[in-house]
């Protein structure tokens, strides 16, 4: 198995080497795609699972809509095509053929096949999903509609890396619509509070939530509200949006609804997402030289028994142990009995895993009815009797997830500056990375001029930022209070 570079060496190299490691995914055929192996897509289904719930806790529905849409339906709507336009695939033919070419048969576009109007294979669905919304919605009693998709979608990516950013994705987006713009607020808001608590409390990632500016809002909303986490090389990366999309869409769409008064109202509207990246995220936030680290709540695999034995009757008894242990933990729980490798190897390859407990036991520990654990976060090994195991396993697993996030939080505290010169933050930005909470004058100018001398963002305009008078960082000018930059993937 390939040695992981470690992270201070080349943490591009070592994103990639421990995605590698753990079986996760690969390239694709296809340039900038990637096939999700069985190990790393049982921790999307794990996602899914959870986020489903919570999402359906709130009173939305399931559905599925097409992944092709017409041009036509992306042109309605000026600011929403104009965002993804250079992301775009589109399909013009139906149908392929054979021909000889030279003497070989080659398959070929059937140029009689062209399609009376091009489709857009989906990049988001707002505007298929509004045509749908303007046939449902005729009365004040058929909202708030609530609707939300597990699909894919395609945008066409230049440069990629495997999760964070590929030709196609995985995702979940929500799509509602309300009668009032309070209500529709109300919902961008309270998606977004789902999605932290998903993430803090399930993943184990601490969050800064917050309103992009217009210059990163998502094309075609009213207000994009963020979730932004930093990774270990001190970048943001977005794990979220929810959007407020005003009436935009329905107005480009003509959804409207007959109100109580009797008169015609146009739907406010909202929609959501989280994608694949959350296993990216969830890599750079927890990962160390090892490899990944699973919080225990995503986890495919949340202990690892290894059986220890050199003679036929010691594999005998350790391994009827560590079956019997599986069987009482009622967790998602691995034996690892194959005869063909040591444990020392068996060790290395779920530590690439980031299994977050292991659990040995040898002939020595059996005999003193004992089990001996061994964190994944910290290699630290406890010797605890089985029934005590037995009892507390889950609590141990809790305390596990417990410390990821709190060491993820402390590295944000640590690497979170509050900085008034433009000149050193140049430097900082460069040399360490990290969240700069400072000043700006909410010219868009400035923002883009920071841009593009440091490649730093405005990542959001946190919640509960305090009014603060000073000078914007870039041109001195009167700035209301801080926002948060940095350079992001």
């Amino acid at each position: 198995m390939k040695e992981i570079v470690s992270q201070k060496k080349d943490y591009a190299q070592w994103y990639t080497d421990a995605i590698a490691a753990a079986e996760l995914a690969d390239y694709a055929p296809v340039k900038g795609c990637m096939v999700i192996r069985p190990y790393g897509y049982s921790i999307w289904e794990n996602i899914q699972k959870i986020l489903d719930e919570k999402i359906k806790e709130t009173g939305h529905q399931n559905a599925y809509f097409p992944l092709f849409i017409p041009k036509s339906f992306l042109s309605k709507e000026a600011a929403h095509v104009e965002g993804f336009a250079k992301e775009c695939a589109v399909v013009t033919h139906s149908r392929l053929k054979s021909q000889e070419i030279n003497g070989k048969t080659e398959i070929v576009v059937d140029p009689e096949s062209k399609l009376e109007e091009e489709l857009i294979v989906r990049p988001t669905s707002e505007t298929v999903i509004n045509a749908m919304f303007s046939k449902w919605i005729q009365s004040w009693r058929d909202l708030p509609l609530l609707i939300n998709q597990w699909a894919n979608v395609v945008r066409w990516e230049m440069r990629t890396r495997l999760f964070l950013r590929t030709a196609e994705f995985l995702w979940q987006e929500g799509h509602t619509a309300h009668a009032t713009a309070e209500e529709a607020e109300e919902e961008a808001l309270k998606m977004l509070e789902v999605y932290r608590n998903f993430l803090e409390n399930v993943l184990a990632i601490p969050v800064c939530l917050g309103r992009k500016t217009a210059n990163e809002r998502f094309a075609g909303a009213d207000n994009t509200y963020t979730l932004e986490i930093m990774t270990q090389d001190g970048k943001a990366l977005q794990a979220g949006t929810s959007h407020n999309l005003g009436q935009n869409f329905a107005k480009a769409f003509n959804i409207q609804y007959q109100n109580k008064e009797g008169g015609l109202s146009y739907v406010w509207q909202t929609s959501w997402g989280m994608t694949t990246r959350l296993i990216g995220a969830i890599i750079m936030v927890h990962g160390d030289d090892k490899g990944v680290i699973m919080p225990p709540k995503i986890a495919p695999t949340q202990i690892v028994i290894v059986p220890i034995y050199q003679t036929d009757e010691q594999r005998a008894q350790t391994c009827e142990m560590a079956h019997n242990l599986k069987k009482r933990l009622g967790l998602k729980v691995v034996v690892d009995d194959r005869d063909q490798l040591k444990p020392g190897r068996k060790y290395y390859e779920w530590e690439k895993k980031g299994v977050p407990l292991r659990v040995e036991i040898g002939p020595r520990d059996l005999a003193a009815q004992k089990v001996m654990l061994v964190d994944r976060i910290t290699g630290a090994k406890e010797s605890m009797g089985i029934e005590e195991f037995c009892a507390n396993a889950s609590k141990i697993l809790d305390r596990i997830q417990m410390d990821l996030f709190a060491r993820a939080l402390e590295f944000r505290k640590q690497n979170t500056f509050v900085l008034d010169d433009y000149s050193e933050f140049k430097k900082q930005v460069d040399e360490t990375g990290g969240f700069f909470q400072m000043h700006w004058c909410e010219s868009s100018d400035c923002e883009i001029k920071v841009k593009e001398e440091t490649k730093a963002t405005i990542r959001c305009i946190a919640f509960g930022t305090k009014e603060e008078s000073g000078k914007c960082i870039y041109c001195g000018k009167p700035s209301p209070r801080r926002v948060i930059f940095a350079k992001s993937y």
